[in-house]
């Protein structure tokens, strides 16, 4: 007896970063030394002390129930005071807080939980590609927001199409930006949250790489704009600042409708998250950010030295200013997907085609700042003797 997948499923988007990964393991297998740069899994360990808030919390019989739905008190209470201390922004821990297994659930949940089929939302071009798994799954369509250095990859709103901005309900924003590294201005969310409140759309911010920003410059909260509040959410997630990425947990924060409409499907999804967890979660939310100043510093470091090595064999960066990626042009006569083959195949080098993150990436690739220094340059040295530069 056959089943087959429901519609639904057979219109999800492929994969990219499974396809990524398969073209890397077949090289892998054929015995070569890969250096891989496509990849944005963060590769530090988590701090000591989250593990060890994990560890004891792990032992405590308390834990081996099911989880409060809606998350655990001190969780919410701990994210409501880490805005406040880190960012100025007051949140009801119990209206505007949703606890979250990871960003990407909330991410992927909310067109659904917010849009019915057939309605329109917005979403950046190049961006995350499992935004698209929410529009395929909400059955909603979509429209692209068209990114790009000229206006340092910020949505230029006065170019989108009237019609479509009429019929948008949802639109995702992401700074610091995955893939270019790009950061949002002060000025730009303002711009936001008037053309939110103008046209009646609701505002995602992905804050995934919220804590990394370089050359001393601090990543701006959404939700610190006067009136963000009032049009949107902010998504927050515990992988990239805490190296917590394999842990799964993350909240969203802000607009109390919209974070009711989370914990509502999720409350039909779920039974929350780990209590363990949560209470490591809480750790790391209540502690001196120490460790992430640190991991900061680190990010920095490889990304200068990642930028060095690419300049002596002529490769000039798109300047990032956050996030840990480097975005890197194609030379002449490459597209973004022959340039990525062409450097696994001649030179063992991964990085991941721009187009992965949409057509707005064609002319890029996207380098991931996860490796120590001396592989940086050996995969920048095995790059120059190609003479592409």
């Amino acid at each position: 007896m056959k089943f087959e997948e429901s519609k639904v499923l057979q219109q999800l988007p492929k994969q990219f970063f499974a396809s990524l990964v398969a073209k890397v393991n077949a090289k892998v297998a054929s015995g070569a030394d890969v250096i891989n740069l496509g990849q944005g899994n963060p590769d530090q360990p988590t701090p000591d002390f989250i593990v060890k808030a994990m560890q004891e919390a792990t032992a405590d019989p308390a834990s081996h129930k099911y989880s409060q739905f809606r998350g655990m008190p001190n969780l919410k209470q701990a994210a409501a005071d880490f805005y406040q201390r880190e960012y100025g922004v007051e949140l009801d821990p119990e209206k505007e807080v949703a606890i979250l297994g990871g960003s990407k659930i909330g991410l992927v949940e909310l067109p659904f939980a917010l849009l019915n089929p057939g309605d329109t939302m917005l979403l950046p071009d190049p961006g995350y590609p499992d935004y698209l798994s929410g529009v395929a799954l909400a059955q909603v369509k979509l429209a692209l927001m068209h990114l790009s250095a000229d206006n340092h990859y910020l949505p230029d709103y006065q170019k989108l199409d009237p019609a479509t901005v009429d019929q948008a309900k949802l639109m995702y924003l992401n700074y610091p930006n995955n893939p270019t590294g790009a950061i949002a201005t002060p000025d730009f969310y303002k711009q936001t949250v008037a053309f939110a409140k103008q046209h009646q759309i609701g505002v995602v911010q992905d804050f995934a790489y919220g804590a990394i920003g370089f050359d001393g410059q601090r990543p701006a909260s959404f939700l610190q704009t006067p009136g963000a509040k009032e049009v949107g959410i902010e998504m927050y997630t515990l992988s990239k600042s805490y190296n917590m990425a394999g842990w799964r947990i993350g909240f969203a924060v802000g607009n109390a409708d919209m974070i009711e409409a989370l914990n509502l499907i999720q409350d039909h999804l779920f039974v929350s998250v780990f209590p363990a967890i949560q209470d490591a979660a809480v750790a790391a939310l209540n502690s001196d950010q120490s460790s992430v100043k640190a991991l900061v510093a680190l990010y920095q470091k490889q990304r200068d030295q990642f930028y060095a090595a690419a300049r002596k064999i002529g490769w000039e960066p798109y300047p990032s200013g956050g996030a840990f990626y480097a975005w890197m042009p194609v030379p002449k006569g490459y597209t973004s997907e022959s340039f990525a083959d062409l450097l696994l195949d001649k030179a063992a080098v991964a990085v991941a085609p721009g187009t992965g993150f949409g057509a707005s990436g064609e002319g890029y690739v996207r380098v991931g700042l996860l490796i120590d220094e001396p592989r940086f340059t050996e995969a920048c040295e095995r790059i120059g003797k190609l003479n592409l530069f």
